[in-house]
């Protein structure tokens, strides 16, 4: 019996799950100083800047200033204000508005994303098999209303339902957003439950503190990934190899491993040999290496994907 036969519900994390972000925060930036007239900023000052604008507005008010019943346009605007500050760079106020209006238009549109090409095709085989999928995010309202379905994950066709920390109030790793979850999907109980996601401290432990099951993906081969293993995490690279996992015989379930330097369960490593003996037959596909998002705030390299480049920041959602 496969393990999803024994499932009702799966909830996905988003960014380094769905999607990912493209370019560098500094391009958008830049892009809109320009058209306000205003010489490009540093993009690393701006990207330092960011990063501790972030996480003041972010313990200041959280989840996007639901508590404080703050419209999220003015949570973002005290934010990309302070960023352009402790990056060295202040304007007068109709200048700022004009930089701010465009950077905000920007990230509430399709633009800056890109979707994993496994991300639509998992979701829907889940579907297809019956199972309601809901969406588990530290992100606003706009995720839901605009960015994931301009991106082509749509409530109704890829997901079911969305826990959006911006809607709710409540933010990864708080245990209770999973409860939500369970709630929102119909009452479903804990252990037919699994969650994905990319962080062991906002995904795994949580769902795993409340009886949910629980993957790690590591798309990135980040050097946590190991530690996560030799916790006893499921730890896959990809949504394919989540869906093999997913459909074998629990009594197969494979077990972790690390050969010649590449992370594979046996599961993987069977689909790698596959591949690399089939390899002659074939032709040979476009490599895809991504970014890791754990060396640094935002990495400075932008690397091909298919000839589009993305950059992942560690969970933070730049408007």
């Amino acid at each position: 019996m496969s393990l999803i036969s024994k499932l009702r519900l799966i909830t996905v994390d988003v960014t380094g799950t769905l999607l990912a972000y493209k370019g560098q925060l500094g391009d958008y930036y830049c892009m809109a100083a320009k058209a306000a007239g205003k010489p490009c900023p540093d993009y690393q000052r701006m990207h330092e800047g960011f990063k501790l604008a972030y996480t003041e507005m972010a313990r200041q008010y959280p989840c996007f200033g639901f508590a404080a019943k703050m419209p999220n346009i003015d949570w973002w605007r005290m934010c990309v204000k302070d960023s352009f500050v402790k990056a060295g760079y202040e304007y007068d106020e109709e200048t700022f508005e004009k930089i701010f209006k465009r950077i905000y238009s920007s990230f509430g549109s399709s633009a800056p994303y890109s979707v994993f090409p496994d991300a639509q095709p998992f979701m829907r085989w889940l579907r297809g098999k019956g199972l309601t999928v809901g969406i588990v995010s530290n992100a606003e309202y706009r995720y839901k209303d605009v960015i994931l379905p301009a991106l082509g994950l749509n409530q109704g066709s890829e997901w079911d339902f969305g826990v959006f920390s911006g809607i709710v109030g409540v933010e990864k790793p708080d245990p209770s957003i999973y409860r939500i979850a369970l709630e929102m999907a119909g009452k479903v109980a804990p252990e037919e439950a699994l969650h994905i996601g990319d962080s062991m401290r906002k995904d795994y432990t949580p769902a795993r503190s409340i009886g949910m099951h629980a993957l790690l993906l590591d798309r990135f081969k980040t050097a946590d990934a190991e530690s996560w293993r030799k916790s006893g995490a499921t730890v896959l690279p990809d949504l394919v190899a989540a869906q093999e996992w997913l459909s074998k015989n629990l009594k197969d379930e494979p077990v972790a491993a690390e050969q010649n330097g590449t992370y594979v369960t046996n599961l993987g490593f069977m689909r790698y040999s596959k591949v690399k003996a089939n390899a002659k037959k074939k032709q040979t596909p476009p490599t895809i290496t991504y970014a890791n998002p754990r060396k640094s705030f935002f990495p400075p390299s932008q690397v091909a994907v298919e000839r589009t480049s993305f950059f992942l920041p560690p969970k933070l959602y730049v408007l």
